[in-house]
């Protein structure tokens, strides 16, 4: 089957580039393997996206997808087995679909710390979003695992807002800019724990989290927090384009310009799955946009 353009994800990257390019009067086709959203999807509460002052992850993926279908998108749940970007063409379980253009849509994966009870307590104390959810700790207590920009940033953020936080991180010595890590230790209300790790999840009676376990050299603290924020890093999607030859960085994100065109031709990248200093559902949109308008621009030209 053929089509204008591919697009390969359907979390607010993809569904916003679905909704432009069919704005533009091209043909779309949206594949995404489960459900929309991605990690929106999967988000208890969102507070920080315009136009709602308060909406469920869920809910808010299924308007972007709702919105992308009644635009005219044709959105297909198939999982992809592979794609080949030179010629454009995606497989799936279902058949063969080829398009003029792609648009890589397909996130990034957080990195979990792998400690039981994890995924069960995600919106009911552990989050990997300090901006998205650190509203909801206003006054209370909570941890931030990790040593790079994002844990160090995200542990000034809920200094701000938390009564108490914890900054924890298995070295002693951060991947953080030295800047940042000393306006964080300036900071009255901010614990350091090093050459520490996390090793519980404790729960209340209604399975929401109520302390930590942490191995600090060997010795074990349990700390009561009412929330716990994950920053370890994030692995991008990319599995199905690794040996596409796209440009990616070091971490293996996607490398665009400010058009989103990537290495390849008419091969575009939007969301979290390129590289970027900031990954939200805003940013993501954002970078769906402005792909979908490069990508229209550029088959244009063809026709002229």
């Amino acid at each position: 089957m053929n089509t204008d353009v591919i697009i390969i994800g359907m979390g607010p990257a993809g569904a916003t580039a679905a909704i432009y390019v069919k704005r533009a009067g091209l043909d779309a086709i949206v594949f995404e393997g489960f459900a929309p959203g991605g990690q929106v999807s999967t988000t208890d509460r969102i507070e920080n996206y315009p136009g709602y002052v308060s909406i469920e992850g869920y809910e808010l993926a299924m308007k972007f997808a709702e919105q992308a279908k009644t635009c005219g998108a044709d959105i297909r749940y198939e999982q992809i087995e592979s794609v080949d970007l030179a010629k454009k063409t995606v497989t799936t379980s279902k058949g063969s679909y080829t398009a003029r253009a792609v648009i890589i849509c397909g996130g990034a994966k957080r990195r979990n710390l792998g400690v039981d009870g994890e995924e069960k307590l995600i919106g009911r104390g552990v989050s990997y979003c300090a901006v998205c959810d650190g509203g909801f700790y206003k006054d209370k207590i909570t941890a931030v695992v990790g040593g790079g920009d994002t844990a160090v940033t995200d542990a000034i953020y809920l200094s701000r807002l938390a009564k108490k936080v914890y900054l924890i991180h298995r070295r002693d010595e951060f991947r953080a800019a030295k800047s940042k890590v000393e306006q964080l230790k300036a900071i009255a209300n901010v614990e350091f724990l090093l050459s520490a790790r996390v090793t519980s999840l404790n729960t209340d009676d209604y399975g929401s989290l109520s302390s930590i376990d942490v191995d600090q050299s060997g010795n074990t603290r349990r700390l009561d927090v009412n929330g716990l924020f994950v920053a370890v890093g994030s692995t991008p999607d990319t599995t199905l384009y690794k040996d596409s030859g796209i440009e990616v960085d070091t971490a293996g994100y996607i490398v665009t310009n400010e058009h989103m065109e990537t290495s390849l031709p008419f091969v575009y990248a939007a969301g979290d799955i390129r590289s970027k200093p900031v990954r939200q559902i805003i940013t993501a949109a954002s970078d769906g946009a402005v792909a979908a308008v490069s990508c229209a621009e550029a088959l244009e030209s063809l026709n002229v």
